[in-house]
């Protein structure tokens, strides 16, 4: 069994801690449905894939707008196809709800999910926002279970850092979850967005001081970048 799971850690850059595989065990998301209010991003995608059909064995980005906002994107990963899926302030349930639209279809060779402050911000407990992983994954793996799903740890701002301790309980569940599974990978991003002061650095982030800035979105590449470097993936 494959088992790796992909650990950045403060001035040591990375470590390839162990990935795992997840059995289809029917979790279901916390909460109601998600509801329609993305549709017509979701339609926006379509409409987009229909004129210009991406490439099958991409690496697709989906999550919530700092993956939107990730212009970039092709530049910080040269060496791969891409493709960005993120949508609104959307939260991991809302991934889930539209997978068969804007993941499934792409049979992408590795799925990148940044997803999970929005979720408690609007009031999810850790464990929900928990839940709501595993049941993405469950998804997702039902129809593409060669698939590697890495997620990207909640991250810290300026703008909710006073959620830093649910996000922390958060990025803890999942991580002990993707360790027990298959085919997942835990990118840490965490402490290499805080400063001396174990603050965030707002040097990291836009003016609304919750979405990342060029250095924010640099940082992020970095580490992610020697994550794909470990799976080998055919290049361009």
């Amino acid at each position: 069994m494959l088992r790796r799971t992909f650990c950045a850690r403060l001035l040591v850059g990375f470590s390839l801690v162990g990935v795992s595989l997840v059995s289809a065990s029917g979790v279901r998301a916390a909460g109601p449905a998600p509801s329609s209010k993305w549709e017509k991003a979701i339609r926006a995608f379509e409409v987009a894939d229909k004129k210009s059909p991406p490439p099958t064995g991409a690496v697709l980005f989906v999550g919530a707008s700092s993956v939107r906002l990730w212009k970039s994107l092709p530049q910080d990963f040269p060496q791969y196809d891409v493709i960005n899926r993120g949508f609104g302030g959307s939260t991991i349930a809302d991934c889930t709800y539209y997978a068969d639209r804007i993941v499934i279809p792409y049979r992408p060779s590795v799925i990148v999910l940044h997803a999970g402050s929005n979720d408690l911000n609007a009031g999810k407990t850790p464990r929900q926002v928990y839940d709501d992983f595993r049941a993405f994954v469950e998804k997702v793996h039902a129809a593409l279970p060669e698939t590697p799903i890495a997620f990207i740890s909640i991250n810290p701002t300026p703008a909710r850092w006073a959620q830093a301790d649910k996000q922390r309980e958060t990025n803890g569940l999942i991580k002990g979850y993707i360790f027990s599974g298959n085919r997942l990978a835990y990118i840490e991003i965490w402490d290499e967005l805080l400063g001396p002061d174990g603050q965030p650095r707002p040097d990291l982030h836009i003016r609304d001081r919750l979405h990342p800035n060029a250095a924010g979105y640099k940082i992020r590449a970095e580490i992610i970048n020697k994550y794909l470097a470990s799976l080998k993936l055919p290049k361009k």
